[in-house]
């Protein structure tokens, strides 16, 4: 295990490396139109989603969020987005599937300052909030959305409870995201014991990796451009360019990549 693991390992600690990160992130890919930060879906043979042409040149990253919002019916809902990054998943879904509100939340300031001037659709806001406390009064959302972020919180418990109390009754959570081996066990732990039942849940490693693979030629020549050379190996990791530490990591196993949908009884 690196040493940016062992820090990222201790709560606190976590939260702040993650809170300088995101914002130097999104400063460096300014003007880059880099409107997704998580990784990618691709099936065999492919998905084949109907794209506008805008929004082709994000088609792999598109399809990990169609994968996971689609397991409901978004349409006339109240939704919301926790860690919605740079806001293209939010702008995609709020545009095809039709919700009645979208709300992205994110605790980076300079990340939500660009959703706003980038993302300008009808019924979608966005909002600066953290994961752990949730700006929201209890039972007032149909459905939340969390695309892989929560590797990042200090406190995955208390993020799920948190969840659980702004969900309406009969509420979705829909979510997808990874751990490394040592952290599957706390993991599925936090799961099993959440206010919330499972309707289903997948491990879609196999799929992630082939998105990592779609997205591999621009993700590369966006670390070389875009980030010091002292963080190239940091990027190659955040950006699952294939051969690096995490790629590697899901095709052996020591990573595991899944999804679930989760409902409020």
């Amino acid at each position: 295990m690196s040493l940016i693991d062992h820090l990222f390992s201790v709560g606190p600690i976590r939260k702040a490396v993650w809170r300088l990160w995101y914002p130097f992130l999104t400063r460096r890919l300014r003007g880059e139109e880099v409107l997704f930060l998580n990784y990618a879906f691709e099936t065999d043979p492919p998905v084949g989603l109907r794209l506008d042409p805008g929004d082709e040149p994000n088609r792999a990253c598109i399809q990990l969020y169609h994968h996971v919002a689609s397991q409901v019916e978004l349409r006339g809902k109240q939704v919301l987005e926790v860690s919605c990054g740079h806001g293209g998943g939010a702008s995609w879904i709020t545009r095809t599937m039709q919700p009645a509100s979208y709300i992205g939340l994110d605790l980076n300031p300079t990340g939500i300052r660009f959703c706003q001037q980038r993302h300008r659709v009808t019924g979608l806001t966005f909002q600066q909030g953290d994961a752990q406390r949730l700006p929201f009064p209890d039972c007032t959302l149909d459905a939340v959305i969390n695309v892989e972020a929560s590797h990042c919180y200090p406190d995955f418990p208390g993020f799920l409870a948190e969840v659980a109390r702004v969900l309406r009754p009969g509420g979705h959570f829909l979510y997808a995201d990874f751990r490394f081996r040592d952290g599957i066990a706390d993991w599925e732990k936090a799961i099993a014991a959440a206010p919330l039942s499972i309707v289903r849940s997948r491990d879609i490693g196999a799929e992630v990796l082939r998105g990592m693979d779609c997205n591999a030629a621009r993700s590369a020549a966006l670390i070389r451009q875009r980030l010091p050379r002292f963080l190239h190996a940091l990027g190659r990791d955040f950006a699952g360019v294939p051969g690096s530490r995490v790629y590697v990591a899901l095709q052996t196993g020591e990573l595991s990549y899944r999804s679930w949908c989760f409902r409020k009884a």
